[in-house]
């Protein structure tokens, strides 16, 4: 017997080693593949780690903080998560119900009395689970114009949530939802007695000892990685955005190192080294599928191991090479990152980036196909094809508004007469001017967007954002209608973009 059980003791060892081999393998060509990432997309930075088996196995940062300056990105560098604070948010959520202070099937009224959907009907059966799984009727994106860049504080883009008209049912189709996480993170609020970051930061991010980690960009103090975009006609750093009232949706700052201390939570199924933040039972709660999202004949041939993709409370999942990923991504003005946990595999990972080229896409593909052994692809060489062919497509498309533009047209009326106040219900107010012979448009709940409006023909007028705005948005046009008597009524924007829709705004003039 004490052979057999040296020989075990043996073959265990061996085991450890080769695996350990085996991993430090994958991490060299992760390494080596991010650098050429980092090479074919300019930057500026990222920064991934990887644990597996309870231990960051990898973390590392690449490039620099911001363009043109040397400080480096490293380990602990913060990047806005945006939308993967959703996960904390519904964390924060689950302890509170095993706390017994709130079921994921209360109604959302129950704790938020004055919230309001546009059906009434909805309002009265919204629950807690609703408004984290993305399934309350409204668009994808809907409303997300009322806390971007605004000056609206919290309750009041909560109470303006009842003019966005649904788009689908209840509950009949996914329609990921920013303004519904904004609405959990008041319910932690009311229930917990505690403001939404105080609550995190106790309950969650000091347990784990994520001391880096900020609930507001003005808590950033050192070692912060700047946006970038091309919103001003080339790669630019950004200021970083002042998000704090999109409570429970977009607010958290954090560095790999300290996300890795998360995906160790949540691996650990709620527990982090011999402390429970929220039950095993939760866990399992918030990674079962409760809203499923299509899956298109094209994306079922790019990736044709994947079945499902579905929504659960604060992490999307779906199936890969016969392992169920739990996964995130986020996203704001120049910062793109993903948080991937793989539980079968014992393995999670998160990359950030601040910039908005597809590396962190590239990178989540890379890292996410090594740790599960899936076939080799080289999903840098993809993505460089197909943002050829998107700029490609961009061009063209471009050149078809040209060419649609009727030449030798004048306004309709007098320049002056466009200027006014015009209101959505919804919205608020945007304010045409007329200054020294040209039209500026202001977004009255976002004093950073202003765009100086060009003649196109007749009464359509091409959109030019000023530096102030840091969303890249494509080429963009605003059209007057008049009313019989000649005055204009109505201010239409047309600004196509990937996150907000201008069509919401109903603007009648008011002024």
């Amino acid at each position: 017997m004490k052979k057999l059980a040296n020989l075990l003791l043996v073959i265990l060892i061996f085991s450890a080693f080769v695996q350990a081999q085996a991993i430090d393998e994958k991490i060299k060509e992760i390494d080596a593949y991010a650098n050429t990432v980092m090479d074919t997309w300019h930057g500026p930075g990222m920064a991934i780690a990887i644990v597996k088996d309870d231990k960051v196995v990898f973390q590392k940062g690449y490039g620099v903080r911001e363009l043109g300056k040397p400080d480096p990105v490293d380990e602990n560098t913060l990047f806005a998560i945006a939308s993967n604070t959703k996960a904390f948010t519904t964390a924060s959520l689950a302890i509170l119900v095993d706390e017994g202070k709130l079921n994921w099937n209360d109604k959302v009224i129950k704790y938020l009395p004055d919230f309001q959907m546009y059906d009434p009907w909805v309002t009265a059966q919204l629950t807690i689970r609703d408004i984290v799984s993305h399934r309350s009727g409204l668009d994808t994106f809907s409303g997300d114009l009322l806390w971007y860049d605004t000056t609206y504080p919290t309750d009041e883009i909560l109470r303006r949530i009842r003019y966005l008209k649904p788009v689908s049912d209840f509950r009949t189709r996914y329609g990921y939802q920013n303004l519904m996480f904004i609405t959990a993170g008041r319910v932690v609020e009311k229930v917990s007695g505690m403001k939404w970051p105080d609550f995190v930061r106790t309950r969650i991010l000091n347990p784990l000892g994520m001391n880096r980690t900020t609930t507001s960009v003005r808590d950033m103090k050192d070692n912060l990685a700047m946006p970038h975009n091309e919103s001003g006609g080339k790669l630019r750093a950004l200021p970083v955005g002042f998000l704090d009232d999109a409570i429970g949706a977009v607010r958290l700052n954090s560095s790999v190192a300290d996300l890795s201390k998360w995906i160790r939570l949540q691996l650990g199924r709620g527990t982090f080294e011999g402390k429970q933040i929220f039950s095993r039972q939760q866990s399992w709660e918030m990674w079962q599928p409760n809203t499923l999202q299509p899956i298109s004949e094209n994306a079922s041939k790019n990736n044709p191991t994947r079945h499902f993709v579905a929504y659960g409370m604060g992490w999307g999942m779906y199936d890969y090479y016969g392992r169920k990923i739990i996964n995130h991504s986020g996203g704001l003005d120049g910062m793109l990152s993903y948080t991937v946990l793989i539980p079968e595999e014992n393995a999670g990972f998160v990359v950030l980036t601040n910039n908005e080229s597809p590396s962190y896409q590239i990178m989540m593909n890379k890292i996410r196909d090594m740790l599960v052994d899936a076939p080799k692809r080289d999903w840098n060489a993809e993505a460089i094809k197909v943002i050829a062919a998107n700029k490609a497509a961009d061009e063209e498309e471009s050149k078809k508004i040209d060419a649609a533009r009727v030449l030798n047209t004048k306004p309709s009326i007098d320049l002056g007469g466009y200027a006014g106040t015009y209101t959505s219900q919804m919205y608020g107010d945007v304010i045409v001017t007329n200054e020294n012979g040209k039209l500026v448009m202001r977004l009255g709940p976002a004093p950073n967007f202003v765009a100086d409006l060009d003649h196109w023909n007749y009464d359509t007028f091409e959109i030019h954002w000023r530096p102030t705005v840091h969303y890249n948005f494509p080429r963009g046009f605003v059209t007057f209608t008049l009313d019989k008597n000649g005055k204009t009524d109505q201010l239409k924007i047309d600004q196509p973009n990937n996150d907000f829709w201008f069509y919401e705004l109903d603007l009648h003039r008011s002024k």
